[in-house]
């Protein structure tokens, strides 16, 4: 390792006073060595960026993780510098060796990417030094275990970018602000609110879909390198979340309301013309109640009209385009959707999803500009985006059943399960206005008439029932099936152990396994 480190001379004053003077005495015991130049395309106009320097007698050693603290699904190699998850979708967190300095990024690029999950890495920081956390305490997630507790503070990699070979970098910078880029895409802010007064480790969860990261060499980047285009002039919300406020941390217990609170004396009336196009109109059932509204609460980039059944994109950055609906749905009950506008020019679907939370107690300014972050909040939120292609006068049925899956058809064709959610408690749905949709329409809701039969369950990165890998050992062919779901993505060996650990689901639809049933091939 070391002959892949050059000696940087030390900086003039004035480059040394940009490195926060105050962590350098806190770091001398700890860090030694430097890095080799490098140079980074800015956004702005292309500049030379300088590595990390030494600043008199202080310099930095290469950014390892730690060998010691880590989840105990993490295997290790030998450098320090590679991990991966060996197995389930969790207990994968991992933080760096040493603390890190204001405007270090940290690089990682993704080896290994698992499919059959959702979610994908977290990143953040700790003031907690790692050498004096026990990993027997370490919980199984960093978001929402870890940034619960003082002292830490982590986000969700958006999926669309955990993909393998992809080089991630983030930093903080000195007022707390988290930053990350992807590859050699424009910076953007992550979040805000970490204390750096005090040391700071990296913190990575290798979550879900990403399995195996790689540490690249960190780089120091002046702060004139790091200006990122879209949101210099916004001020984004912290991160970090106060537990004392009820406000945000909603329990689920003060979620528990009957349904007669909700019960709004629905009408039955006939399909508006004006709603419909006369190519789709055929597959909708002649009634619909109209009780169904969004709720008044939505993000401040749309708007809500004609009578809160139609939300519009009001905003071409697309940042914060949440609406809720304004009743918990019922069960069994499908809400059909219009597309009544789109935009070929544009890329990117619809995102829809339900919550526990009741959007009532929320506030415009808690709905965040990645709807994916939803999930590291402390009530339950599941969001998905629609794979079909949509485009204008498209109708979408969506449906939950007894069992909480929620099922989704377009045009009166079944699109099959796309998450499970518990449906013992209220739920309400939620849409997210991004890419080519610009605008939908609440048509109505049809009681206890699913939108379509379910379709068989298909595992996503597998093409056939045959010939495909485990997708927890990698080694032995699929042959099980998992009870009740359906799905097949596992050997039999692999899902013998997963049916013995508590709390046991579904690699795929995160459903709970009663039972597996191993299958044979005819002849």
């Amino acid at each position: 390792m070391g002959s892949r480190f050059s000696s940087i001379p030390a900086l003039p004053r004035g480059g040394q006073g940009r490195l926060h003077r105050a962590r350098h005495h806190r770091l001398k015991d700890s860090i030694g060595g430097s890095f080799s130049t490098s140079s980074h395309r800015c956004h702005h106009k292309q500049k030379h960026c300088i590595p990390i320097p030494q600043c008199g007698t202080l310099s930095i050693s290469p950014l390892l993780f730690h060998p010691h603290t880590k989840g105990s699904q993490i295997i290790m190699d030998t450098t320090q510098k590679v991990v991966k998850r060996q197995a389930s979708f969790c207990n994968a967190i991992t933080f760096s060796n040493r603390p890190i300095v204001i405007y270090e990024q940290i690089r990682l690029k993704i080896t290994k990417k698992q499919c059959c999950w959702s979610g994908a890495l977290r990143l953040g920081f700790t003031s907690k030094d790692p050498s004096r956390i026990n990993p027997d305490t370490l919980p199984k997630y960093a978001c929402p275990d870890l940034v619960s507790q003082s002292g830490f503070w982590a986000k969700a990699l958006p999926e669309e970018f955990a993909n393998e070979g992809n080089i991630i970098a983030f930093w903080v910078d000195k007022k707390g602000r988290v930053f990350y880029r992807v590859n050699d895409c424009a910076a953007m802010l992550f979040f805000s609110g970490v204390r750096t007064a005090e040391p700071l480790w990296a913190l990575i969860d290798v979550y879900g879909l990403t399995r195996g990261v790689q540490l690249l060499d960190s780089e120091l980047i002046p702060p004139d390198c790091l200006r990122p285009r879209s949101f210099t002039a916004i001020r984004r919300p912290s991160l970090r979340r106060d537990t004392e406020d009820t406000r945000l941390s909603v329990s689920l217990c003060d979620l528990n309301l009957q349904e007669d609170t909700f019960h709004v004396a629905a009408t039955t009336c006939p399909i508006p013309q004006n709603s419909l196009n006369s190519q789709h109109s055929h597959l909708l059932p002649s009634q619909l109640e109209s009780d169904l509204r969004f709720h008044h609460l939505r993000g401040p980039h749309v708007k809500i009209l004609d009578d809160q059944t139609v939300a519009r994109l009001e905003h071409a950055r697309e940042e914060r385009t949440l609406v809720f609906t304004s009743r918990p749905l019922r069960i069994n009950e499908t809400i059909f959707v219009k597309i009544n506008k789109s935009s070929a020019v544009r890329t990117g679907t619809l995102s829809y999803g339900v919550t526990s939370c009741d959007p009532g107690t929320l506030r415009p300014s808690d709905l965040p500009y990645n709807p994916e972050s939803l999930v590291d909040r402390k009530e339950f939120w599941a969001i998905c985006r629609v794979v079909v292609p949509l485009q204008s006068g498209d109708i979408l049925g969506f449906m939950v059943n007894s069992d909480g899956e929620l099922h989704l058809s377009h045009n009166g064709a079944g699109i099959g399960m796309q998450v499970c959610a518990d449906c013992s408690q209220p739920l309400w749905m939620f849409f997210v206005l991004h890419g080519a949709i610009m605008q939908i329409r609440l048509l109505g809701t049809a009681p206890n008439s699913p939108s379509s039969l379910p379709e068989s369950p298909l595992t996503p990165s597998v093409s056939g029932p045959w010939g495909d890998e485990c997708t927890i050992c990698y080694e032995n062919m699929v042959d099980t099936v998992i009870y009740s779901c359906g799905h097949m993505c596992l050997c039999y060996s692999c899902g013998l152990k997963l049916k013995k650990m508590s709390n046991a689901c579904c690699p795929i639809c995160r459903r709970a396994i009663k039972d597996i049933i191993k299958t044979y091939r005819s002849t």
